[in-house]
């Protein structure tokens, strides 16, 4: 019936779609792709699908969206490829990307955080859990908050989070949402050592939980972009990890860049 309060609700609802976080699902078993379109849908999200790797590239490239939750193992394009062809393009590199996938062994978990993911959920999954992750990867992605200073400078490093660009020694640095989260997160502990726990709840946000070993992949990844500067970052045995300005003098307890974690 076109009653005013149906009017209004029909407004109100074009008014949500219209505002709301665009998530691609790139996934190629058309009932779990439809469940998780459907789930995001009743958790307010705008949800697009593609059943293979090359559509999902056409998809991301023609309109880049919000979140792309990917699965590895996709027809025509794998979703390893998918991930560092985003990572690539000058319009998609900042991204977030959920790897969802049913290659649970580490190794597998190393080449998605590697080929650009920023998180990695195996299959079978919680529905809860998944809306949770990507509802802290959106957040993550919203940049500072208010009264947050927007550049953290340390030496050469200088990350500037209203655009989420970092440029070391004038240069620009690639990296995923997650790669930015944790190098901003070294740059303000200003020396501190921080644990893998605290390095997660930093920059990943509190009840999102990864592997010890997640953290160092990524550190791993920080350290090879950042190049000559790589030894800026040191491990701390038995703790974790901080970040000091180049011009300090190492400390013989510490793991160097060329060490492992």
């Amino acid at each position: 019936m076109d009653t005013p309060r149906a009017r209004f609700r029909n407004c109100l609802l074009i008014k949500m779609i219209a505002t709301s976080k665009r998530i691609l699902v790139v996934e190629d078993e058309p009932d779990l792709a439809d469940l998780l379109a459907y789930n995001l849908h009743r958790a307010g999200y705008d949800a697009q699908v593609a059943h293979d790797g090359a559509a999902a590239l056409a998809a991301v490239r023609e309109s880049p969206p919000d979140l792309v939750v990917l699965d590895v193992m996709l027809p025509k394009l794998s979703g390893l490829d998918v991930a560092r062809e985003i990572r690539t393009g000058p319009r998609t590199s900042q991204i977030p990307i959920l790897m969802l996938t049913a290659k649970a062994a580490e190794i597998d978990e190393i080449a998605g955080l590697t080929a650009g993911s920023d998180d990695y959920v195996t299959k079978p999954f919680s529905v809860k859990v998944l809306l949770a992750r990507i509802e802290a990867l959106l957040r993550r992605r919203a940049g500072a908050a208010p009264g947050e200073a927007e550049v953290v400078e340390l030496g050469p490093v200088v990350a500037d989070l209203s655009t989420h660009s970092v440029t070391v020694d004038a240069e620009a640095m690639k990296l995923t949402l997650t790669e930015f989260r944790l190098l901003v997160s070294l740059m303000r502990a200003k020396g501190k050592a921080l644990s893998r726990y605290e390095l997660m709840s930093r920059a990943m946000g509190p009840g999102v939980m990864v592997t010890t070993r997640t953290i160092d992949v990524h550190v791993a990844a920080i350290r090879k972009k950042l190049g000559r500067f790589s030894s800026m970052i040191r491990t701390v045995r038995g703790v974790g990890y901080r970040m000091t300005d180049p011009s300090e003098a190492p400390d013989p307890a510490e793991a160097g860049a060329d060490e492992a974690p």
